[in-house]
């Protein structure tokens, strides 16, 4: 092993890990709207071959959770989240269900929110 290269296991480390880009294809715009804690609705589907891993990944976490808790359980950025989702919304793989209404009073919106992030810290 030459004195520059890095031992075995770290190598393997380095190996598994992915950039983000990689699971958009470079792209950073969801193109629909995701708060993060809107909850989401996996529909009935077949497994196509033509999603991806990550996209597997996300539809497979997704049933019953909110935006912010399926980038906690799988990992990813929140934003590689929100570009997957909208992919797997457009293709009708994926629902979201409205948590607040648009014209919702701030203290409503507040109260959601600190829900979602108590029920974060608890997994």
């Amino acid at each position: 092993m030459a004195p520059n290269e890095p031992a075995e296991p770290e190598r393997q480390r380095l190996a598994r890990f992915v950039r983000p880009y990689t699971l958009t294809a470079g792209r950073t715009k969801a193109t629909v709207h995701l708060p993060l804690e809107a909850t989401l609705r996996r529909l009935p589907f077949d497994v196509h071959p033509d999603l991806t891993t990550g996209a597997r990944r996300v539809l497979e976490t997704c049933d019953a959770r909110s935006v912010a808790e399926v980038a906690s359980f799988t990992s990813m950025p929140i934003g590689v989240i929100r570009v997957l989702l909208s992919d797997l919304v457009s293709q009708g793989f994926v629902q979201v269900q409205e948590t607040l209404a648009e014209d919702s009073p701030i203290y409503d919106r507040i109260a959601l929110i600190e829900r979602t992030l108590s029920a974060l810290r608890a997994y």
